[in-house]
């Protein structure tokens, strides 16, 4: 697949903060010990996650719905309209979520639009003290138009309940 470069991200990145309930907690020590950086960005967060960072960081947080009332489509929707530019999902492993479905959505749709997830301390760590973190970066956004132009056959049910 064909690779376009068709937008720089500013060095204000727009930055999604979603965690599960059993990893509140950690997303909240980790954002406590980032809270600097993190204010030199735009934060948005799933309902829950969003208010308890508001309140633990003193940083304005664009909220959006419950994960499993829709907010982590959201996110989604916003990472394919080019609205989100880095992902941190602190998601538990151990533990079967009522929405899975659309955690696996989420993440999908991070990769298939290209930009940065972290699932984990670690990981986190290392993407947001990266020196893209706070500089222009030009993004690769995959090109989607072979597909989108594809031919998809339609078979007829009535040819094959002839036979």
């Amino acid at each position: 697949m064909q690779q376009s470069a068709d937008y720089e991200l500013e060095p204000q990145k727009r930055i999604a903060l979603v965690a599960h309930d059993k990893k509140k907690k950690d997303l909240l020590e980790w954002a406590k010990w980032n809270r600097a950086g993190l204010a030199q960005h735009v934060i948005y967060a799933t309902g829950t996650t969003g208010k308890l960072l508001e309140q633990e960081l003193g940083i304005e947080v664009i909220k959006l719905q419950s994960g499993p009332l829709g907010g982590d489509q959201q996110i989604g929707a916003m990472i394919t309209n080019g609205e989100i530019d880095f992902l941190i999902f602190f998601w538990d492993p151990l533990e079967m979520q009522p929405h899975d479905t659309d955690v696996k959505a989420l993440l999908r749709i991070a990769v298939v639009w290209n930009i940065p997830v972290a699932c984990n301390r670690a990981s986190a760590d290392f993407m947001i003290s990266s020196p893209l973190m706070s500089g222009e970066y030009q993004h690769l956004t995959p090109d989607y138009e072979a597909y989108l132009k594809r031919v998809v056959g339609m078979e007829s049910t009535s040819d094959q309940e002839d036979t």
